[in-house]
């Protein structure tokens, strides 16, 4: 019997959860130091990333050498309550930021000064499931999807590239899938690089 989305996200956030500090430490070296040596990186000036919650991969290494070759790194805004896409606002090293109401850390930009997903380069996205065909399982709350779905139209300019961030033990053999679901383009772990869309690496 495959497990459900909800058993899924409850093992795998168990898991995550339970992951040693030096366990942590060490993988999110690891991530940083892979991307960091992809051209996809490299070549990227507007790059969005996350602050690390609920036991997720740090990306703070790639983060603080992205801010020293002066590349635009972003995070994610929800914005108002009733806003149900993301923006991604400017984070610079000193910024200030402030807890959404789900208890995570966001930049102190107005809407209006934000970028929308198609200003960005690269993506790097959490997640609490993947497989190798790139399907995604995230929280459930559907912000990525939402905010990513004018991907599904593109053909030729596929900006932004996105990669999703994780922990090895995080890969299923295959995902239950929704027609909304968002695919990556790769994923990389602590082991790993799965390039599914066979980018420039």
């Amino acid at each position: 019997m495959t497990p459900s989305r909800t058993d899924i996200r409850k093992q795998i956030r168990r898991q995550r959860q339970q992951l040693s500090e030096t366990a942590r430490n060490s993988a999110a070296l690891a991530i940083s130091d892979q991307l960091a040596r992809t051209a996809l990186f490299r070549q990227s000036r507007r790059i969005a990333g996350f602050i690390a919650n609920d036991g997720e991969p740090s990306l703070e290494p790639l983060m603080q050498l992205a801010w020293a070759r002066h590349k635009a790194w972003h995070l994610p805004i929800i914005g108002l309550p009733n806003l149900s896409h993301l923006w991604f606002g400017r984070y610079d090293q000193g910024d200030e930021l402030l807890h959404n109401r789900y208890g995570i850390p966001e930049p102190v930009t107005a809407l209006y000064h934000a970028t929308p997903a198609w200003g960005l380069d690269l993506v790097l996205m959490p997640l609490v499931a993947f497989d190798a065909n790139g399907n995604r399982l995230g929280m459930g709350k559907g912000y990525y999807d939402r905010t990513l779905k004018f991907l599904r139209h593109r053909r030729h300019w596929r900006k932004p590239r996105l990669v999703g961030i994780a922990y090895e033990f995080q890969k299923m053999a295959q995902l239950p899938c929704q027609p909304w679901d968002i695919p990556l383009d790769a994923i990389i772990t602590e082991q790993s690089i799965y390039n599914i869309n066979q980018l420039k690496l």
